[in-house]
């Protein structure tokens, strides 16, 4: 009998259930998540300033949006478990590259990254769309968030941990180790001959082509201004805020433990999740919003007395998640079951936009006002994001 229980278990394992995604999502979360906050605290080490690191995030997101544009095209030539693959290789030679400890091969390694992470999103989001129900996404998002809380909140502390203590090698190795399991496991479902990873797209989503259709659609204008609101204030939380924390005093790996308790917010996304389905999406991401933008205000006001603001920092990061209880559901409910991979390949470049609007907005700021300018920003773009939810539907 004891015989059957591995191939039963694998049997379940690789059918194309939520909890496939679930378990694909937190393998490439813990990839990131290792390098959340070494990788920003590294290019402080080597470009000298935070204005020097916005200019350079900001150069080198023009390659990530670049590749939003071009990757769904690419999908249809070389289909998805090829695209993925491209991606989990891209983030080997990131690390590689980061590992040389050279600032040119820094930016390379960061623009690597950038484009193997749009590589990945893209191929998981469209497999979500074809097995996950559209009935059942308000309750997959927070079950996901609930299993990729585990490496965001670790993992800020670990990689900087790992360098500090047993070498920058260390962690780049150990990234690197967490992406071969992501692509190990992939590639497991592809031998068992899941169709979870075996659909091939019918036509190439070209995101340029389809960009005025998915403008014309309030409801998916909204997601994506909601969506570069919600990953612009994380960039600021992870990239600004170790930085402040090292010029204050505080060291490499007290700033990734710091960063660490405030992502450890995530284990409660799934309870706001359970209130957005409750109340409505529009109250949780109104509320979520509007206590964000106060408590990313008062970092910048109480900015002079560090141990007060690295309380205000790790509770930024506890309100900044009830955003995150909404995830991806207010595009997911929006888009046309006949336009999914269409309006995701357009919709994705979300995070590109954001990762370039957001350093150059804040490089700007920072040529002119000290550091504690980008929480004060961030606090107003907050606002603005409270004032956006309301155009959500309120039965959404």
């Amino acid at each position: 009998m004891r015989r059957i229980h591995l191939p039963v278990w694998l049997d379940g394992a690789s059918k194309p259930r939520a909890g496939t995604f679930v378990i694909l999502f937190s393998l490439e979360a813990w990839s990131r998540a290792t390098l959340i906050t070494l990788v920003p605290l590294q290019a402080h080490q080597l470009f000298g300033d935070a204005q020097s690191v916005s200019v350079i995030y900001f150069s080198i997101s023009i390659a990530g949006l670049i590749a939003a544009m071009v990757i769904p095209i690419l999908v249809h030539w070389i289909r998805r478990r090829w695209a993925f693959s491209v991606g989990a290789v891209l983030m080997l030679v990131a690390v590689g590259a980061y590992s040389t400890g050279i600032p040119a091969w820094f930016a390379f390694g960061l623009a690597c990254q950038v484009v193997a992470t749009a590589f990945l999103e893209i191929v998981m989001n469209l497999y979500v769309l074809d097995h996950v129900p559209r009935s059942e996404i308000t309750k997959f998002e927070p079950k996901r968030l609930l299993f990729v809380a585990a490496p965001f909140t670790f993992g800020p502390w670990l990689g900087v941990w790992l360098a500090e203590h047993m070498g920058p090698h260390v962690a780049y190795i150990t990234v690197g180790f967490f992406v071969v399991m992501m692509a190990c496991f992939f590639w497991f479902l592809r031998i068992t001959d899941n169709p979870a990873v075996s659909s091939p797209l019918k036509r190439p989503p070209n995101p340029i082509k389809y960009l005025p259709k998915f403008f014309k659609q309030p409801r998916l204008r909204l997601a994506w201004g909601l969506a570069i609101g919600r990953t612009g204030w994380w960039i600021l939380f992870f990239v600004y805020a170790p930085i402040y924390l090292t010029t204050n005093g505080y060291s490499n790996e007290t700033a990734g433990l710091i960063i660490s308790l405030g992502v450890g917010s995530m284990f409660l996304a799934s309870l706001w999740g359970r209130l957005g389905q409750k109340y409505g999406i529009r109250f949780l991401l109104t509320l979520g919003y509007g206590l964000t933008g106060i408590v990313t205000i008062l970092i910048a006001v109480f900015h002079g007395t560090p141990t007060i603001a690295v309380g205000l920092i790790v509770a930024s990061a506890f309100v900044a998640v009830i955003i995150d209880g909404a995830g991806n559901v207010p595009f997911l409910r929006a888009v046309h079951a006949l336009e999914r991979s269409e309006m995701t390949s357009v919709y994705v470049t979300f995070r590109h936009t954001s990762q370039l609007v957001t350093p150059g907005i804040f490089a700007i700021a920072l040529g002119m006002f000290a550091l504690p300018a980008v929480f004060a920003v961030g606090g107003v773009a907050c606002f603005g994001m409270a004032a956006l939810a309301r155009y959500l539907p309120k039965k959404l």
